[in-house]
């Protein structure tokens, strides 16, 4: 599996608060900050059209085990960004994207369209939204046949407070992409109810110094950690997981959430209601675990609410950032 952390930025040439108190995996604040005007993108969440996964196999069957494979995958999604992005009308854009992009790759989206001139068009609706855009990718990861990117869509790369946040999540099948789920929103402007000033991007978790990679094993040992208090919280709604799985003063990139656990313990022990989620594709490169979610009993079409990226070390979740388009 292969994963980039705290990488230097790649930018293309030419990764729920109920009343401000908290948000996590797809649930969304009330009274929380608003938008740039005029920068929020249009309500594109995610729809499956397979049946839901389990926990156990993460959304795909392929081999999580095969690193070249993997860095395979990256390396194309990394030159379709670094390629097609900056100007998507352009004839290398469209070379790129039909080199990397299958012509009936299915698009998972309200509104999006299938192949490589779906991606295209998908690249060419951000530009319209966020003027001189660029693409600046923050983490990748890649495992078996799936790769997820956690970008910016700004017009400065320097500034993380401004533009909007994406992840984008693909499948690919003999080097090319079969399957694509996007998710982005505008980035928050203002200062935050919760007095949360963490970017959505930034790094903050400072594990021990020269800790070496994690290995195959751990890597899925994370995976399963993640997803199960994932599953146990928004499922399940057993508090008793933040005790377990999450380190008391767990970093939050979500800036209508406090860091820590007490505000979801509030949350949950308060007896908030909303329909129940689970994790239904994952995937874990080095000490990131990706969570796609959604509601108990989704069928074919139904949406995805949100896409997170959680940090786990020595046993616990340290970190985490999310993506809710709005719905």
């Amino acid at each position: 599996m292969r994963v980039q952390r705290n990488p230097a930025p790649l930018i293309a040439r030419g990764a729920a608060a109920l009343a401000g108190v908290v948000v996590l995996a797809g649930c969304s604040a009330a009274g929380s900050t608003s938008a740039t005007p005029g920068s929020t993108p249009d309500a594109t969440s995610a729809v499956a059209t397979t049946t839901p996964g389990t926990a156990g196999d993460g959304g795909t069957t392929a081999d999580r085990g095969d690193s070249a494979a993997e860095a395979r995958d990256a390396d194309v999604i990394a030159t379709l960004f670094a390629t097609a992005f900056p100007d998507p009308g352009s004839a290398e854009a469209q070379a790129a994207a039909r080199a990397a992009v299958s012509p009936d790759a299915v698009a998972h989206g309200a509104g999006a369209e299938a192949g490589p001139d779906g991606l295209l068009a998908e690249f060419a609706a951000a530009h319209q939204r966020v003027p001189g855009a660029q693409a600046v990718v923050k983490r990748t990861a890649a495992d078996g046949d799936l790769v997820a990117v956690h970008w910016q869509v700004a017009s400065d790369p320097a500034d993380e407070r401004t533009g909007e946040a994406a992840i984008d999540l693909f499948r690919l099948a003999d080097g090319k992409v079969v399957e694509r789920w996007s998710f982005d929103q505008a980035i928050p402007q203002g200062t935050p109810a919760s007095g949360n000033v963490n970017t959505m991007f930034s790094d903050l978790y400072a594990g021990a110094p020269d800790a070496p990679r994690p290995t195959e094993e751990q890597e899925e040992a994370h995976r399963l950690l993640a997803v199960g208090a994932y599953d146990a919280l928004f499922r399940d709604r057993d508090v008793s997981v933040l005790a377990r799985s999450f380190d008391p003063a767990y970093l939050q990139h979500n800036p209508v959430a406090p860091n820590g656990t007490a505000a979801l313990e509030q949350l949950f022990s308060g007896g908030v209601q909303f329909p129940a989620q689970q994790s239904v594709i994952s995937l874990a490169d080095g000490d990131l675990v990706w969570t796609f979610s959604q509601a108990v009993g989704a069928q074919a079409g139904d949406p995805f609410p949100a896409a997170d990226v959680f940090r786990v070390d020595d046993g616990l979740i340290r970190e985490h950032w999310d993506v809710v388009p709005a719905s």
